[in-house]
């Protein structure tokens, strides 16, 4: 059975953008699966953040480009300004996994906002973006327009917030383990390999059990 990797973001954390390369070479050629979550930083009506200001500047220059350097993955703090709410994007997102599409989904949106600065935010840039992962336009805008996903995504998000008790993201949950923030492809690789050790502890315990004639 495939160990279970759920991963809790949001699509203006760009250090859940950076966390995607090593998570994909960590589950490389392993027997897992990955399940994205959904996670909104700041929710509306909460102000979103000014791309413009020193607290966003500063962060980036000090924390995400040396990292994104480190790992040689191309990103750009966005110009939109005030960043995008996320919470039209992931009524897609529910509406892209219910067409086997959430992963390229989730990865695009990330694409989108952080190496070519789309507003994320808007239904036309959304519909366009669900369309080049093979998501068909007029249904995807039709459910963002009408709200379908709406509970779907309330239900993730209170499942994050309270059951998950998720406070940061990325967070990893691989199996047992959970993971907070960035972590190195040989991070996540131990802790896989620890979980798959766990499940095979698991399975070899009720190898051969049996009822006999005078019971169990």
């Amino acid at each position: 059975m495939a160990l279970k990797i759920k991963v809790y973001s949001d699509y203006v954390c760009p250090f859940c953008f950076l966390a995607e390369k090593p998570l994909e070479e960590a589950i490389n050629g392993k027997d897992v699966e990955v399940e994205w979550m959904p996670y909104e930083l700041r929710p509306y009506p909460n102000e979103t953040l000014l791309p413009e200001g020193d607290y966003l500047r500063n962060t980036w220059k000090q924390s995400v480009y040396p990292m994104a350097e480190r790992l040689g993955i191309p990103i750009v703090l966005p110009k939109v300004s005030p960043q995008p709410y996320t919470h039209l994007a992931f009524e897609g997102f529910q509406y892209a996994k219910e067409h086997q599409k959430g992963n390229e989904y989730n990865d695009r949106m990330l694409r989108a906002f952080f190496q070519e600065e789309q507003d994320i935010g808007n239904i036309d840039i959304l519909t366009k973006l669900a369309g080049e992962v093979g998501l068909d336009e007029n249904e995807y805008r039709q459910a963002l327009e009408t709200r379908k996903y709406k509970e779907q995504h309330q239900k993730a998000l209170q499942h994050a917030y309270t059951e998950a008790n998720i406070t940061a993201v990325p967070t990893f949950v691989i199996g047992d383990t959970v993971l907070s923030g960035v972590r190195s492809k040989e991070t996540i690789e131990q802790a896989i390999e620890e979980e798959l050790k766990k499940q095979l502890s698991d399975d070899q315990f009720f190898e051969g059990m049996a009822c006999g004639i005078d019971g169990c």
